[in-house]
């Protein structure tokens, strides 16, 4: 009421002055503009806002089955997020069993000539859709195209796969304490691959890692019955 009251007020003495017309009109601004600016005064927030970032584990669903992996270990970006999916493929450090760092972006001046050493797991959480179950393939499928020379080490038992059949140019390897199932190719001009695989409930996982890592074959099945029981514990 008082701001009206001035501002008619102003409006006679403009009436019987005209040329302080400009008078009301910076006066009427220059009131505006402080209560405009005592309201954002009083608005403005006083708290720093922080960037969101991701949870250290990602709880997803495969085929069903309830997994918490850790958000750094999956591979690629597009399945870093919570809920169903149909695969989730994930790498960890070994021995420590750790998500591996960002990876570093490398240039044609900094990259090295000699091939990095392999240092990680990888893992892959797929739906199954009621296809064989590994066990079921290692007792039904494998004995139809191995050979019947076995050699064991340490062990470990390896049979190698006809040439000209489907796993040619492969060697099946098991052991019982801890136990271990992997066909793993043999090495060439690039280094052998060993594949291991299990299945919990609606998914089945699949392990990948350097042949040459039978050398410590047990380490090697603790430490995937280890990765096993950290995803697909309620705990996490």
């Amino acid at each position: 009421m008082t701001l009206l009251a001035t501002a008619q007020h102003l409006a006679r003495d403009t009436r019987r002055n005209p040329r302080a017309h400009l008078l009301p009109i910076i006066l009427s601004a220059v009131i505006a503009a402080s209560a405009i600016a005592l309201v954002a005064y009083l608005l403005w927030p006083t708290y720093a806002t922080v960037p969101p970032s991701d949870p250290s584990r990602l709880p997803v669903s495969v085929g069903g089955t309830l997994f918490n992996v850790p958000t750094l270990a999956v591979r690629m970006k597009i399945q870093r997020h919570s809920g169903p999916q149909e695969r989730v493929d994930l790498s960890f450090l070994y021995p420590s069993l750790e998500a591996p760092a960002a990876p570093k972006h490398y240039s044609a001046d900094t990259i090295e000539d000699k091939v990095q050493p392999i240092d990680r797991i990888f893992v892959s959480i797929a739906a199954h859709h009621d296809s064989l179950a590994p066990d079921m393939r290692l007792r039904t499928i494998y004995p139809r195209y191995l050979n019947d020379a076995e050699a064991t080490n340490d062990g470990l038992a390896m049979r190698a796969f006809r040439d000209g059949t489907p796993y040619g140019g492969e060697d099946l390897v098991t052991a019982s304490e801890p136990a271990l199932t992997a066909r793993c190719s043999r090495d060439t001009s690039t280094p052998g691959m060993c594949l291991s695989e299990r299945r919990i409930e609606g998914a089945d996982l699949t392990f990948r890692f350097p042949r040459s890592w039978l050398a410590q074959w047990r380490d090697i099945a603790t430490a995937m019955d280890r990765l096993s029981a950290q995803m697909h514990s309620a705990k996490g």
